[in-house]
């Protein structure tokens, strides 16, 4: 009887395997289309890899698609921005830095901001394509838009080789992210609004 088990056994674990839809086969064309719709953003690879472990949320939904870009590039602008008032609170920093740090808190704060005013309006959009949608849409790619300026003052900030060292390269590498994860969303919503 445990002979015929243990033979047995095997054959049922490969006809589950044979007959069992492959969840890499299932999640193929969204993933497929993530590639495919990437493609339209400045930052391609990113756009893929931040967007790639949510397949299955996205499956071939432009304004999911849209969505979850937002909610990832929320979701890093709130990261930095804890990131920056954890710096805030450092001592030993020379005025200018301090000063530096304040302002990118103030400007990262509203790139938060932005970003979820962004996504909430992209839920408000219905299905038609009249006045209000497009009306929704534009607040939309505006408040992007604005929160990519945000991030880019924020960066300028820290010009200029007086703020040089691990505090600006550090602000510098998570912002750089930020607006790259932004700079994305935009894209996909811009394509999303052209389609």
């Amino acid at each position: 009887m445990a002979k015929r088990f243990f033979l047995t056994f095997p054959l049922l674990i490969l006809m589950c395997f044979l007959y069992m839809p492959c969840g890499s086969e299932s999640a193929a064309p969204a993933a497929s289309f993530i590639r495919t719709s990437c493609r339209a953003t400045t930052y391609p690879s990113v756009c893929v890899d931040s967007l790639s472990s949510y397949a299955s949320t996205i499956r071939k939904s432009p304004k999911q698609l849209v969505m979850t870009a937002l909610s990832v590039s929320v979701e890093r602008a709130q990261s930095t921005k804890s990131f920056v008032r954890n710096l805030s609170k450092l001592s030993g920093l020379k005025p200018r830095e301090y000063a530096a740090i304040r302002d990118c808190l103030e400007q990262v704060s509203d790139s938060v901001d932005r970003l979820s005013d962004s996504a909430r309006e992209l839920k408000r959009l219905g299905q038609g394509r009249g006045p209000e949608f497009i009306w929704h849409l534009s607040n939309l790619q505006t408040w992007v838009s604005a929160a990519l300026t945000d991030d880019s003052s924020c960066m300028d900030g820290f010009s200029g080789r007086a703020l040089d060292g691990r505090i600006k390269s550090s602000v510098r590498a998570r912002l750089t992210s930020v607006a790259q994860v932004t700079s994305n969303a935009l894209a996909l919503c811009n394509q999303f609004a052209g389609n």
